[in-house]
């Protein structure tokens, strides 16, 4: 053959790669695979790229694509089943119409997925999380760790508008016992890819502030809202937690890897609350039994105090009737002896008071007779030292311009006023002069 035949034009070697594709895959095939990328568009089809890696290396990859007509229902039919969106980082199995054009190469059109596997292998993971947590041994460590007998100081970790917290805060605290609890809240994002990290980050601060337990509560949702709760990090993060950790999270027929790891793990808000509700009526009752017991010895032993102290009293009544009896004829003649002793010591006193009585009275009368002539005496003497009787003998009393009694001239001076008293009255003078007995001897004194 010339040189000029010793060639295939591309598009013939590609339109040959085209024939045998076809016939090698002339029907849809089943393929395992990763969705590496997912890119629904606006038309209504959504391209994704499939892949598959060994460890870390990527082995292969390959566009792939889903029809409009076909996307909606098979995403629906997916998410319905697994509880998952479709999006990227999933394995799954997918039935694909291998396709290859000569511009673009390979591409695969998906026709139909297998929810089954796609759970199949979520189980997978987790039985794989569950088998290192226990190997590693995280498992048992919170079962190490016991709840207080009166658990008050309770730190939860949830949403803040979550309805569960809500009817988990009415039946804490409204109880009808009574009993009163402090309840803090931690806010987490509590699904979605962030969750684990949210939830562990609230876990470190509530470890650190000395509560009693920690709890998280998450009400019911789908098996997607719901499976941050298999993540191995949280699991490890709630399993090395210092405090008792207590799960509420999802339907009754939930049990999360995280529920396996806590301390206890219950299902419904209000059976958390009896959970602590029960440790407070558990020490009420304990406290009764144990009045009861207290107060059923304290009756055997009073009961058995009072019968050996009655037999006590009965031997000591018929001790003291015998000491009685005994001494009962001593007793007669002592006290006749004592009777008679005392009637002539009360004779004897008697006459003594008598006599000193006698003497009372003399003195009493002497001393009254000299009391009373002591007294007319004074009053005599007081009578004649009265000022009104010597100014009826004519004298007079005289009183200086200070209104002062003058018992001397010296006190006087020429011009002063004076006042003088008689004893049927009074008159004011002028002192014209003033003589002295002393020193104006040569003086006439008028007076």
């Amino acid at each position: 053959m010339g040189a000029e035949n010793s060639y295939l034009e591309l598009s013939e070697l590609l339109s040959a790669v085209k024939d045998v594709m076809a016939e090698a895959f002339p029907v849809p095939v089943w393929v395992k695979a990763e969705i590496s990328s997912w890119s629904p568009r606006a038309n209504g089809h959504c391209y994704l790229e499939l892949s598959q890696s060994r460890g870390s290396k990527l082995v292969a990859q390959v566009r792939a694509m889903i029809w409009s007509w076909k996307y909606l229902s098979l995403k629906s039919y997916f998410e319905k089943e697994t509880g998952q969106q479709l999006q990227a980082g999933l394995t799954v199995l997918v039935q694909v119409k291998v396709n290859y054009s000569e511009l673009y190469g390979v591409s695969l059109y998906v026709e139909n997925i297998d929810p089954a596997f796609t759970l199949g292998e979520k189980a997978l993971e987790r039985k794989r999380i569950i088998e290192r947590l226990t190997q590693q041994g995280y498992m048992d460590m919170q079962k190490e760790l016991a709840l207080p007998d009166i658990p008050r100081r309770l730190a939860v970790i949830t949403s803040k508008t979550a309805a569960g917290y809500q009817d988990f805060r009415n039946h804490l605290l409204n109880n009808e016992e009574g009993y009163a609890f402090i309840l803090k809240l931690f806010e987490a994002s509590m699904q979605g890819a962030d969750a684990p990290a949210s939830i562990a980050a609230a876990l470190q601060e509530a470890s650190d502030q000395g509560f009693d337990a920690i709890l998280i509560l998450r009400g019911g949702g789908s098996e997607l809202d719901l499976a941050c709760f298999d993540d191995e990090d949280l699991s490890i993060a709630i399993a090395t937690c210092p405090l008792p950790v207590v799960t509420a999270i999802g339907h009754d027929k939930d049990v999360h890897i995280a529920d396996m790891v806590a301390g206890q793990a219950v299902k419904t808000p209000t059976a958390l609350a009896d959970l602590f509700l029960d440790a407070f009526r558990a020490q009420d009752e304990e406290a009764r039994r144990r009045a009861l017991r207290i107060s059923s010895a304290l009756q055997k032993k009073v009961s058995q105090t009072e019968r050996e102290l009655e037999a006590r009293f009965g031997r000591v009544r018929v001790a003291l009737q015998r000491r009685v009896g005994e001494l009962e004829g001593p007793l007669q003649r002592g006290i006749s002896r004592i009777s008679r002793a005392l009637t002539r010591k009360v004779a004897e006193v008697t006459r003594q008071m008598d006599r000193e009585a006698h003497r009372i009275r003399f003195a009493a009368g002497a001393r009254l007779s000299a009391e009373v002539s002591r007294i007319a005496l004074k009053e005599a003497l007081i009578k004649a030292s009265d000022p009104r009787n010597i100014l009826s003998l004519g004298y007079v009393l005289v009183t200086g311009k200070d209104n002062k009694v003058l018992k001397t001239v010296d006190r006087v001076h020429r011009g002063d006023q004076i006042g003088v008293r008689f004893s049927d009255g009074s008159l004011t003078a002028k002192v014209e002069n003033v003589y002295s007995e002393t020193k104006d001897q040569n003086k006439t004194n008028i007076a």
